[in-house]
């Protein structure tokens, strides 16, 4: 029915307020649930009632979409005793002049500018990234907040409300009035550091510890062009290409993280641009190797970039930072002006001339491959420009690296819905004929899904050269049914025949009828981890003619090296009669690798160098809606009911004591003779 806000926590350490408080309208939550009577509000005008006017308080409040606002939601959070909880309805339309519950200036403190690095860029001062961030997730409330998806349950509470708590001019309606109980109560306390300890105290003593709270986790997605030997380090003469995005996105509440701009149109494209480059007939006698890179956690100060740079820098990853030539990332690049696309470079880096001149050869590289790309214009900006949040930047803090964020913004964010539940398919243009059936959706190519292949291209063409490549470079091209395969999967509906086609069989139940969810969370991998996965394998692998049992043992085959590939078994197309699939093994160097704040592995619950994100634990999250009598009838039920326990209490004593009078015991017969 609903799902709940908050439900992440973070230590603050020494920075702010802000990374504790985004849980606590969850933790305020009573634990036997939070009851109000229900009151729409459909414009400002109607929180009168619930703030002042309203004669029964607490309320629960339902909340039209469009009023899901900082200002609203301080004002209900200055009256919080007479607010019980909130349920926000979604708007339809999505607002038109933005909505992003996140702050300004995002993953402030954890990049590479700071305030004694590049002092005039850190905190954003050059500019707010993302200007219509009002900071709203991160604010401390203490009543639970719900969002209602499906609109059919949200007509039905209204429907309540105005049957029983409508009335008419302005008056006291009467009893009984509709209510609403809301459960959402967490477990978790005060901050990460109170809750870890919490949870390390009761490990140490307790044989079944209660956890309290978990870090935020999951895996990269990672593979190399060329197989590499993933069980010892590369030579450092090795040079190897990098390149990256970002998985995850967020939105105000729990697991409702669609990401369209966000994340998913940047890392689709990076999935054609590994098809393309793939693809080309000479990527076995390249000098450099590419890696693509898929980062999860980066919402969260970084979670997937800080770990692999830690992993390099500990030995724990076969590449290492210094084998790193140069390093292209992609942010978001779905909502272009005029088919321009900006490169972002670290102005800070370029002050040592060798970085300077190799970013000067990339972004040379970057515009030549989009020469011929009639859909994408380069754009240089001025060197002066820091940085936008990016996975480069936790590069940039470990070593020089040159490196390129390409972005379709030049300064702010184009996009009005940053980690908010309005950044969907529409929000960036996804849209289908009406009429179609879901498999003809499925392969509909969309004007988006031509325009982000072009910026597929301009990248594989981009890092073949930078690999060494000269040859065929112009014959590279993202296949634009890819990209909208990957956008109808990703964005529309997940269980379509080709994700199917493309998982193994255990896991055909991940695929849900809507879109997926791109929320790092804490059981991982996460259902979109996974998909992302096998599709760059099948995208980039090839199929083998081994059997089930081959497959999942590659050691069985002479020919076969698991240190080099990974080795999967995938349902599969369907057959020509469409009655069963024909299963198959593909082999890849797609792999995951672990996405766990280095913090935790440290036990450095408070530390501002890593992220220290974590998720509370609950039990359940639910909502119900009942009627309610008036306190007086309450009152008089309570005294009635008292009054009747008491009378039978003396009846009985009374009864008790004239028992022997009341109750005589028949005598026993006597004997009888004859």
């Amino acid at each position: 029915m609903a799902t709940a806000g908050g439900g992440s926590v973070a230590d603050p350490g020494s920075r702010s307020l802000l990374r504790l408080l985004s849980f606590c309208a969850l933790l305020a939550a009573s634990i036997s649930g939070d009851t109000g009577v229900i009151h729409v509000v459909e414009k400002k005008e109607d929180l009168q009632w619930v703030l002042t006017d309203g004669p029964n308080p607490p309320y629960v409040v339902l909340l039209e979409g469009t009023l899901f606002t900082r200002d609203v939601m301080e004002k209900l959070k200055g009256r919080s005793g007479r607010i019980a909880g909130l349920a926000v309805s979604l708007a339809k339309p999505s607002p038109a002049s933005g909505f992003s519950p996140s702050v300004q200036c995002p993953n402030d403190g954890f990049g590479i500018y700071s305030d004694s690095y590049g002092s005039q860029f850190a905190h954003c001062k050059a500019f707010q990234w993302n200007k219509v961030g009002d900071g709203l997730a991160y604010e401390d409330f203490s009543f639970p907040i719900f969002l209602l998806e499906d609109e059919n349950e949200t007509n039905v509470i209204k429907q309540c409300y105005r049957d029983h708590n409508l009335s008419p001019n302005g008056s006291a309606p009467a009893f009984p009035l509709c209510a609403m109980q809301l459960f959402s109560h967490m477990h978790a306390v005060v901050s990460t550091v109170t809750c870890m300890r919490r949870n390390l105290i009761q490990s140490s003593f307790t044989i079944s510890p209660e956890v309290v709270c978990d870090p935020l986790s999951d895996f990269n997605v990672w593979s190399m062009l060329k197989p590499i030997n993933t069980s010892r380090m590369l030579e450092p003469d090795d040079r190897v290409v990098v390149a990256a995005t970002r998985l995850d996105s967020r939105s105000f509440f729990w697991n409702v993280a669609p990401g369209a701009e966000s994340a998913v149109a940047s890392f689709i494209t990076q999935l054609a641009a590994a098809e393309a480059l793939q693809k080309a007939p000479d990527v076995a006698t390249l000098p450099r190797n590419v890696m693509f890179v898929f980062f999860q956690g980066e919402t969260f100060d970084y979670i997937g970039s800080s770990r692999m740079v830690y992993d390099m820098e500990k030995g724990s990853f076969p590449v290492q930072l210094e084998n790193i030539d140069s390093f292209v990332e992609l942010g978001q690049v779905a909502l272009r002006n005029s088919l321009e696309l900006w490169m972002h470079t670290d102005p800070m880096s370029q002050k040592n001339e060798t970085v300077l001149n190799q970013v000067e050869a990339l972004l040379s590289t970057l515009e030549q491959s989009s020469a011929a790309v009639p859909t994408v214009v380069l754009r240089r900006l001025n060197q002066s420009q820091p940085l936008p949040p990016s996975s480069l930047q936790r590069f940039l803090r470990a070593r020089n690296v040159s490196g390129v964020v390409l972005a379709d913004h030049s300064d702010s964010f184009h996009n009005l819905y940053y980690q908010s539940i309005y950044d969907t398919a529409k929000s960036i243009n996804v849209t289908y004929p009406a009429g179609q059936s879901p498999e003809e959706d499925l392969n509909f190519v969309t004007d988006t899904a031509k325009a982000l292949a072009g910026v597929a291209t301009v990248l594989a063409r981009t890092l073949y050269q930078l690999a060494g490549g000269a040859s065929f470079r112009d014959t590279i091209q993202a296949d634009p049914h890819t990209v909208t395969r990957l956008l109808y999967g990703f964005l529309v509906r997940a269980n379509n025949s080709w994700f199917q086609s493309i998982l193994r069989p255990d896991l055909r139940s991940y695929l849900g009828d809507g879109p997926l969810q791109h929320y790092i969370a804490v059981s991982s991998p996460t259902n979109a981890t996974y998909v992302v996965q096998y599709a760059l394998a099948n995208l980039t692998g090839k199929v083998l003619d081994l059997t089930r049992e081959q497959c999942q043992n590659p050691s069985q085959v002479p020919t076969e090296n698991k240190d080099l590939y990974e080795y999967t078994w995938v349902q599969g197309p369907l057959n020509a009669n469409e009655t069963d699939r024909l299963p198959r093994c593909v082999r890849s160097t797609a792999r995951l690798a672990r996405a766990l704040s280095p913090a935790f592995e440290l036990e450095q619950w408070g530390s501002t160098e890593y992220s220290t994100w974590t998720e509370s634990r609950w039990k359940d999250i639910r909502a119900r809606i009942f009627l309610i009598a008036s306190k007086e009838l309450e009152f008089i039920t309570l005294i009635v009911g008292f009054g009747i326990l008491v009378f039978s209490l003396i009846v009985t004593y009374c009864i008790n004591a004239k028992a022997d009078v009341l109750f005589i015991t028949p005598r026993e017969p006597g004997s009888v003779s004859y």
